[in-house]
C-alpha cells in the first residue's frame, strides 16, 4: 500500500498545533515527514553526492575502512538484521571527535569533501534530533531538561550512509534491510528519490514515497519504553531496488552508555503499571549490535524487558 504518513511543518516546533500533530503521529504511525526543518538543501545534496562517490570506490579501498567489534565506525557490507544478511553496504560515523572511537576517514582525495560534509550534516542532525526529542517527551508530560543530560557530551549517536544496490534477479530476492525497530530514541532519514522504505501499520506494509525537501522522522524503542507503549516504535524494512541503486542517510539519536531508562512516571497511574523493567543502554545496545555481525540466536528486543504480567 502507498503511505499516508503524516506531514508536519516543524518550523514552529513549540507551538501547540505542532506538538499535537507530533503526538498524533507518534501514537498512530511512529513516523512522520518533517518539513520546515531548516536544513540547507545544498548540504543534503552534497551528502548524498559524497555517499555515491564513496560507495563507488573499489571494494578493497572500502574494506580498508572496515569497522569491527571494538570500533564500530567505518564501512561494512555484511550486516545482519534478525540473523538475515541485508542487501546493502554502509558507512557509520559516530561522534566525530571521540578519541576513544575515532572515525575511519577515506585516505584518498575524497576525504577533502567527505569529512567536512559528514561533520556538518552530523552536527545539523544532532541539533534537530534533540529539539524533536524534547518535543516528544514534553508531550509525555515531562520537563525535557530532565532527559537532556543523557544526550549531552557522552552521547552515542551516529550517522549512517546507506547504499542499496539493485537486487539480484532470483526467485526470493533479499531485503535491503529486514523488518526491525530502531533501538535508540529517534531517527532522522534523508532519502534520494528512489522509494524502498516500508512501514508496518495495522497488519500491512505501507510504502513510504520520498517527499521532496522533507526529512523522515521515526521514534525508537527508547521512546516506546518511556511512553509505556503510548508511542509504539513501528516495524519497518527496506525493499532492495529493482531498477536503480538507492542511497540514504540515517541519523540515530542515542544517549550515553551509562543511561538507564524505564516508563516515565507521567505515563503511569494506579491502573496503569509500568510495562517494562529498567533497561541499561550499554547492555541493550551491545546485545543488539552483536547480532549485526553474527547469528547469535534470537536478537534482543525491548519485549525481553517486559514485566511478566504484561507478557
Amino acid at each position: 500500500m502507498i503511505d499516508t504518513l503524516p506531514v508536519i511543518d516543524i518550523a514552529s516546533l513549540g507551538s501547540a498545533s505542532t506538538l499535537h500533530a507530533i503526538d498524533e503521529a507518534c501514537r498512530e504511525w511512529g513516523f512522520f515527514h518533517a518539513l520546515g526543518h531548516g536544513f540547507d538543501p545544498a548540504l543534503s545534496a552534497r551528502l548524498l553526492s559524497v555517499a555515491r562517490t564513496f560507495f563507488a570506490r573499489p571494494a578493497q579501498v572500502k574494506l580498508g575502512l572496515l569497522r569491527d567489534a571494538v570500533n564500530p565506525w567505518g564501512y561494512f557490507d555484511k550486516e545482519l538484521t534478525k540473523n538475515r544478511q541485508d542487501w546493502k553496504e554502509i558507512y557509520d560515523l559516530g561522534p566525530p571527535d571521540d578519541p576513544a572511537l575515532p572515525p575511519r576517514w577515506p585516505a584518498d582525495a575524497l576525504r577533502r569533501s567527505f569529512e567536512p560534509t559528514l561533520r556538518a550534516y552530523y552536527d545539523d542532525c544532532r541539533a534537530l534530533a534533540l529539539r524533536l526529542l524534547m518535543a516528544v517527551v514534553s508531550n509525555l508530560g515531562v520537563n525535557p531538561a530532565l532527559l537532556g543530560e543523557d544526550f549531552g557530551a557522552a552521547h552515542t549517536s551516529f550517522l549512517r550512509l546507506n547504499h542499496y544496490p539493485v537486487r539480484p534477479d532470483v526467485p526470493e530476492p533479499p531485503l535491503g534491510v529486514g523488518e526491525h525497530t530502531d533501538s535508540g530514541a529517534l531517527t532522522l532519514l534523508l532519502q534520494d528519490e528512489q522509494p524502498g522504505l516500508e512501514v508496518r501499520r495495522n497488519g500491512r506494509w505501507h510504502l513510504v514515497r520520498p517527499l521532496a525537501g522533507a526529512l523522515l522522522v521515526n521514534i525508537g524503542d527508547m521512546v516506546q519504553v518511556w511512553s509505556n507503549d503510548r508511542y509504539p516504535a513501528a516495524l519497518h524494512r527496506v525493499i532492495a531496488p529493482s531498477v536503480r541503486d538507492r542511497y540514504s542517510a540515517a541519523f540515530f539519536l542515542n544517549p550515553s552508555y551509562e543511561t538507564t531508562y524505564e516508563p516515565l512516571a507521567t505515563t503511569l497511574a494506579s491502573n496503569v503499571p509500568p510495562r517494562y523493567q529498567r533497561i541499561h543502554w550499554r547492555e541493550f545496545r551491545a546485545l543488539r549490535a552483536a547480532g549485526d555481525y553474527a547469528d547469535l540466536g534470537e536478537e534482543i528486543q525491548i519485549a525481553h524487558y517486559r514485566r511478566q504480567q504484561e507478557s
